[in-house]
C-alpha cells in the first residue's frame, strides 16, 4: 500500500515538474545555443590568449605577460556570458515574461549568476524557465573556469619549461 502512495506521488511530482512544455521548449534550445556559442567563443579565446602569451613571453616578461593573459582571458570570457545573458534576455521579451529590455536584462543576469537579490519575477507561467536558465548558467560558468584554468596551466607550464631551459 505505502509503495503504491510513493509511486503515484513521484508519477505527480515528475508530471507536474514537465507540466510547462512551453519551459522546456524555450529553455532546452536556449541551453544548446548558449553553450555553443560559448564553446567557439572559448575556442577564439584560446587563440587570442596563446598569441597574447608568444608576444609578450618573447620580450622577456614573464610576469606581465601572465597578467596580461589571464586578465584578457577572463574579460573575454565575461564578454562571452554577457552575450549569452542577452540572448536569455531578447528570448524573456520575445514571449512577454518581462515588461522590457533591462528588467530582461536584470533577471537573465540573476538568473544565470544564481544571484537571484532582485525582486524581479517572471510571469507566473515562466517561472520554471529561470530555473531552467540558472542551469545553464552552471553549465557555463563550469565550461569557463575549466577554460580559465587550462589556460593558466598552459601559461605555467610554458613559463617552466623557458625557466627549466635558461630562457629568462
Amino acid at each position: 500500500m505505502c509503495s503504491i502512495g510513493i509511486a503515484q506521488s513521484v508519477g505527480a511530482f515528475m508530471f507536474e515538474s514537465w507540466a510547462s512544455p512551453a519551459d522546456w521548449a524555450w529553455g532546452l534550445p536556449l541551453i544548446v545555443v548558449t553553450v555553443l556559442v560559448h564553446v567557439i567563443g572559448l575556442v577564439g579565446v584560446r587563440r587570442v590568449a596563446l598569441r597574447m602569451w608568444s608576444r609578450t613571453i618573447l620580450r622577456g616578461h614573464p610576469t606581465i605577460a601572465f597578467v596580461t593573459v589571464v586578465g584578457s582571458t577572463t574579460l573575454l570570457a565575461t564578454s562571452l556570458h554577457a552575450i549569452e545573458a542577452t540572448i536569455w534576455a531578447t528570448a524573456y521579451r520575445s514571449i512577454g515574461a518581462l515588461p522590457d529590455y533591462r528588467s530582461a536584462m536584470l533577471y537573465s543576469l540573476n538568473a544565470m549568476t544564481s544571484y537571484g537579490h532582485t525582486s524581479l519575477q517572471l510571469e507566473d507561467r515562466w517561472h520554471l524557465m529561470g530555473a531552467i536558465q540558472a542551469l545553464n548558467g552552471s553549465l557555463l560558468f563550469g565550461l569557463s573556469t575549466a577554460f580559465l584554468f587550462g589556460i593558466i596551466a598552459r601559461v605555467f607550464s610554458s613559463f617552466d619549461d623557458r625557466h627549466e631551459h635558461g630562457v629568462k
